[in-house]
């Protein structure tokens, strides 16, 4: 083999296959990023996967809001599929699996009654009847019509002559007694025996593939190398190892990611915690895209030398499968708000409306990683990300008058959607309704605050609206009044942006204008009586 094809070999194939039954969970997305770094690391192949075989559940507005999700975090993939048109790749999978014996056809209507409960915890295993029905009775029932699910013959105490315990299979003796066995990245050494594992169906008794079944048929015809998955799968991977050992495939490698969980250790969940667990919620919320994956990576991955913030190219330089954590890892929101914008596109999902979200919403953590990448930015790009925004809000702000917006505000927003909060005055012709008290400065009364700013009208007026100018004029004048600069700028703050708490005085004068500078500071005056 040439050392080109070696190293093709080598590159790995993972995918990531969610279910259209809801929006994109925070967990799903940090599946499919731990999986995108993965490939992009090892530079092997991403691939997207819609497992929408569950057509009772399935929905176009699902999918909407998946690809709504993946689109915001704008990591790409190199190959997608659709598990629902891959159904007679599954159908033949199933039979092959028949055809040499490992699955039988089982014509119970449905599974009721204690005398079906025979597993070690009284739990249903399989059906006697059906497991040992022959073949040519299965065949003449099977002519008629009669209806029946497809079984997997996982192997019990009486299948020891067979296939199943001989090198290299994933089943082997063990003290006596047939386990499944397989090595996962992230929990080590996995074992259950053979014994506890119920003859789970690859076909309904309708026809159409189990999760089971339609996962492994794709993954192996896929040719994935590696499954990154939640948790939660661990226990289904027993049943998978049978199925691709029967299909005649070497098994992919397995790591499973420790599960996001809530403040109070429970599962993150739709249900249950609403739109704090939507991809989309984040993105409306004003989080970038790029501190949100720097976020989530850190929820049960490590670089192991104590970086936080970390660019998406220091993130896929760094990333392992041995730097995945075992502990579950602890989401800090806050408890949800009682009402919280919905996405158009998920509207139709069956959650819970909630109402806008504030950063009381959010884990500090993920606020913290998202004001960091805010100042990261340029300010062109910063600019631009703004702007959308703000005309959304009904504000048709020139681009070149956010981008003069922009510096004064970047270190006072963690969210995006905040210029609409801290930058509300840069926008709008008249100022809302403010306290005329806030207009007195510091030690001083309301006649001082008049004086302040009926003379700050006679020095802009004839004063160039620069920086150091404007700093220049106010001073002096401040110095003609006797007061300390501070008193002087106090008034003509609260004048220009209706609060005290405001960026840079002569910088925001200076992108505000003369005209609209001086028609507020009017405005104040008459405000004092």
């Amino acid at each position: 083999m040439s050392s080109s094809s070696t190293t093709s070999a080598a590159r790995p194939r993972v995918r990531f296959a969610p279910s259209p039954t809801g929006f994109l969970h925070v967990g799903s997305a940090r599946t499919f990023i731990f999986n995108w770094l993965y490939a992009r690391h090892n530079h092997g192949t991403m691939i997207l996967r819609l497992d929408d075989t569950d057509v009772e559940r399935n929905s176009e507005a699902s999918v909407s809001s998946i690809f709504e999700g993946l689109k915001w975090l704008n990591l790409s993939w190199d190959e997608e599929y659709k598990q629902s048109e891959r159904g007679a790749l599954h159908r033949q999978v199933a039979e092959a699996i028949f055809q040499k014996g490992l699955a039988y056809r089982d014509f119970t209507p449905a599974h009721t009654g204690e005398s079906e409960k025979s597993g070690a915890q009284g739990t249903w295993l399989f059906n006697p009847g059906m497991r040992e029905l022959s073949r040519a009775e299965s065949d003449r029932r099977a002519a008629t019509g009669e209806p029946f699910a497809l079984r997997y013959r996982v192997p019990r105490g009486d299948d020891s002559d067979s296939m199943w315990g001989q090198p290299p299979s994933a089943v082997r003796f063990a003290e006596g007694k047939l386990t499944v066995r397989f090595t996962d990245a992230v929990y080590g050494e996995q074992e259950k025996a053979a014994a506890d594992i119920e003859d789970f169906a690859l076909l309904r008794s309708d026809g159409m593939p189990t999760y089971h079944l339609a996962s492994c048929a794709d993954d192996a015809d896929l040719r994935i190398t590696h499954i990154i998955r939640g948790q939660d799968h661990l226990t289904n991977t027993f049943k998978h190892i049978l199925i691709f050992e029967a299909a005649g495939v070497t098994p992919p490698h397995f790591a499973h990611l420790p599960l996001l969980v809530a403040p109070d250790g429970t599962k993150l969940s739709k249900r249950r915690h609403g739109r704090v667990v939507s991809v989309t919620t984040y993105r409306d919320a004003g989080f970038l895209p790029e501190a949100f994956i720097n976020f989530l990576c850190l929820l049960g991955w490590s670089p192991k030398d104590d970086r936080e913030k970390m660019s998406l190219a220091e993130l896929t330089a760094a990333f392992s499968l041995e730097g995945i954590n075992r502990a579950n890892a602890v989401v800090n929101f806050k408890d949800t708000p009682a009402t919280l914008v919905i996405p158009n596109e998920e509207r139709n999902l069956g959650v819970p409306s909630l109402a806008t979200a504030s950063e009381d919403t959010f884990d500090p953590k993920a606020l913290w990683l998202n004001a960091e990448h805010i100042r990261a930015l340029p300010v062109q790009d910063l600019s631009a990300r703004l702007l959308p925004i703000v005309h959304e809000a009904g504000f048709n702000i020139p681009p070149e008058k956010m981008l003069q917006i922009t510096p004064l505000i970047r270190e006072r927003i963690k969210l995006l959607r905040e210029v609409l909060s801290v930058a509300d005055f840069f926008f709008v012709e008249r100022l809302p309704p403010y306290d005329p008290v806030e207009l007195i400065p510091q030690k001083g009364d309301m006649a001082l605050g008049r004086r302040v700013l009926e003379k700050s009208c006679e020095v802009l007026a004839k004063t160039e609206f620069k920086h150091d100018p404007l700093d220049h004029a106010l001073r002096a004048a401040a110095q003609e009044l006797g007061i300390k600069p501070g008193q002087m700028f106090q008034p003509i703050r609260v004048a220009v942006c209706g609060r005290k708490n405001a960026p840079p005085l002569f910088e925001t004068l200076e992108v505000l204008g003369r005209e609209a500078t001086l028609a507020r500071i009017e405005q104040a005056i008459a405000k004092i009586h």
